[in-house]
This record gives C-alpha cells, structure tokens and sequence, in this order.
C-alpha cells in the first residue's frame, strides 16, 4: 500500500455516502450544505479520527472502455449524484463523530437534499497509490519488460 492518503493508517477505514439530489434541489444546495458539514467534521473531529475526504459529483460521462454493462454515452444521474467519501483510523471513531451534537442537524439538513435516503458503507483499504514520476514510470517499463512472462 502506497502512502497515497497522508496518514491513512494500514487498518483505516473508508465510508461512502451516496447522494441523488431531489429535482427541487441543485448542485449549489449540495455544496453549500456538505461544506458546513465538512468544515464540522475537520473542526471537531480532526482530533477523533478523522484523516480526510472529498466529495465528488458525477460528470456525467460514461466509460465504454472501462465498462461491461452496455455501451452508454451519458450518465442519467449527471449532476444530480455526488459520493461523500471520508477516511478515518477506525470504524468506531466514525461512528462517534455521528454522535456529535453538532454533526446531526447538519447531516440533517443535507439528508434533506437526497432523492435516495442514505446509506453509508464502510470499507477498509485494499490499495491505494499514485502515478509514477517520469524517471519511476521508465524503470518500471523497464523492469516489466526485463521480468515479466
């Protein structure tokens, strides 16, 4: 495991909110809302737990290289689903930033936001890595090219 997430621990794990936003909701709702709640979360539980995340929305855009189900060309969620991805040491540490009296009404106000109710699934890390530099990237050519069968 590569050193991808600064001090994501070995046993740390990765929690997934999926948000499909409500037709009378937009992108600026879900940004305004998520970024209080992450503000609350690094403030409060930067000391708990917490190592990072990010939030992501879907562009819309369909990968027929790198999909096996149908030949799409566009996403019907475009604009309207966002994953919350978070990195914490432990799955109880999660589970006690959810606790927090300052974290409930303002997960409250972006369930709100969701056309799909909510459910958070924890994973734990099984890879995790960046690209290679220039002079990595060549040597590893090299090497596949050396060694591999």
């Amino acid at each position: 495991m590569s050193s991808f997430i600064p001090n994501f621990p070995v046993d740390g794990v990765v929690t997934v909110n999926r948000v499909v936003l409500r037709p009378e909701y937009d992108v600026d709702d879900l940004q305004e809302r998520v970024a209080v709640l992450c503000e609350n979360v690094k403030t409060y539980h930067s000391e708990t737990g917490f190592i990072g995340g990010f939030v992501t929305l879907n562009a819309g855009m369909v990968s027929n290289e790198g999909s096996s189900a149908g030949k799409a060309v566009q996403s019907s969620l475009k604009g309207r689903e966002a994953l919350i991805v978070t990195f914490w040491r432990s799955f109880e540490e999660h589970e006690q930033s959810h606790k927090s009296d300052t974290f409930q009404p303002l997960f409250a106000e972006v369930l709100e936001l969701c056309e799909n109710g909510n459910e958070e699934i924890a994973y734990t890390m099984l890879w995790s890595g960046q690209a290679y530099d220039a002079k990595e990237a060549q040597a590893a050519k090299a090497a596949k090219k050396r060694f591999a069968a």
